[in-house]
């Protein structure tokens, strides 16, 4: 009967690590519809939304299903509830690369960016792509260094959000107002989808050692 149990548990991190892979692909897809003005990728990655909110419900359902049934303690019931809250997050990933998406898709066949920031948004593309490809990692492994990293890793695409502000506000931006609001809302896009990485990884480490990342005493893990 343990068995059967951990072997759902098994089950609910490999879905979650699943999910990982799929908001990956959506950034990547998003990011190359954006830079190339690709109508048909945007597309692809609006279609395939749905199934990143169905992956999350089937998460949470089994989730629920193993609350009610098991009434896990200790390291059994942080793996189940952390993964409620990774499935949330990991959907809102695809919601933000579904949003990329849109914004390529509505200014079609135009570009959306300028050319001066296309390198800005290209290289937050392949950290984005990559933190969700960490976080499949640590939700695998359980390795704690590695969901500490990710953080770290955070700490780039924070950097890029921050710099295109200061380009934004030169004077001699010369794009207009639309596009710098496209500019805006699309970092902020980025932003947000690595911040919920990030939030995916701490789960792992609660699950690991019972406590949240940042909190009192969590540097004497």
């Amino acid at each position: 009967m343990r068995e059967a149990y951990h072997n759902e548990l098994g089950q609910l991190a490999d879905n979650l690590a699943s999910m990982c892979s799929m908001v990956a692909e959506a950034m990547e897809l998003a990011t190359r519809a954006l830079l190339e003005a690709n109508l048909s990728l945007a597309e692809q990655v609006i279609s395939d939304d749905e199934k990143i909110d169905d992956a999350r419900s089937a998460c949470e359902e089994q989730a629920y299903a193993l609350l009610a049934l098991q009434a896990p303690v200790a390291t059994d019931l942080r793996t189940v509830l952390a993964a409620i809250h990774a499935a949330e997050s990991l959907e809102r990933m695809g919601d933000l690369a579904l949003h990329v998406a849109k914004a390529a898709r509505r200014r079609h066949p135009a570009p959306v960016l300028p050319e001066t920031v296309q390198p800005y948004f290209s290289e937050m593309g392949r950290i984005a792509v990559q933190l969700a490809r960490r976080a499949e990692e640590v939700i695998r492994s359980r390795d704690v260094a590695a969901a500490r990293a990710i953080e770290d890793a955070d700490d780039e695409m924070d950097d890029l959000h921050r710099h295109l502000f200061t380009i934004l506000m030169n004077k001699e931006w010369e794009h207009g107002v639309a596009s710098a609001v496209d500019v805006t809302l699309l970092g902020r896009f980025y932003e947000r989808y690595a911040d919920h990485a990030v939030s995916v990884a701490k789960r792992v480490v609660f699950v690991v050692t019972g406590r949240m990342p940042g909190t009192v005493n969590d540097e004497d893990l």
